[in-house]
């Protein structure tokens, strides 16, 4: 997704294109929202949902309390290069939906809202995450030739490790 808007630099007001990236999931788990809602809202259950080659390690200490205005670090591997990434919780709203938002990162930015709907007996999880890359034109190749996949890949690993996690039979 491209959007048109008017930003300033330097005090000079123009208009270019800047490409907001959208990426929007959404999954059916078998437990009520309150169970699942609780895993989401443990960045200590980040890992198991995470693929191992991006090695993700929490840095705050555990337990991390999930709060509006909570901030979380955590360090990830990007072709192999340490990434640091620290998180602030912009919006709380148990159990429902909480935001959180990149303040240092591989982004220029990144908006992410998780929302829980109770559905059919189980929970609906529902992932928004609007980004931007840096780099300008470069940032826009990387994004297609790389960026773009990885984050499905991610998040198609997270699906199949929650519909592991929450949709067996025991």
């Amino acid at each position: 997704m491209v959007m048109r808007q008017p930003h300033t630099l330097e005090g000079k007001t123009r208009t270019s294109s800047v490409p907001l990236y959208h990426l929007s999931r959404q999954q059916w788990l078998k437990p009520p929202l309150e169970v699942v809602f609780s895993f989401f809202e443990r960045p200590e259950n980040l890992a198991e949902i995470t693929p191992p080659e991006l090695g993700f390690e929490l840095l705050t200490p555990s337990p991390v309390p999930m709060h509006l205005g909570a901030l979380i670090d955590y360090r990830i591997r990007l072709s192999g290069i340490p990434v640091r990434w620290t998180t602030y919780i912009a919006a709380y709203d148990p159990p429902y939906s909480f935001v959180d938002v990149q303040l240092r990162g591989p982004y220029s930015f990144w908006y992410h809202v998780h929302r829980f709907e109770p559905m059919n007996g189980g929970t609906l999880v529902i992932d928004d995450v609007l980004y931007l890359l840096p780099f300008g034109h470069m940032g826009r190749l990387l994004h297609r030739l790389w960026v773009k996949r990885q984050l499905r890949y991610i998040f198609d690993y997270r699906q199949r490790r929650l519909a592991a996690l929450f949709n067996f039979t025991p």
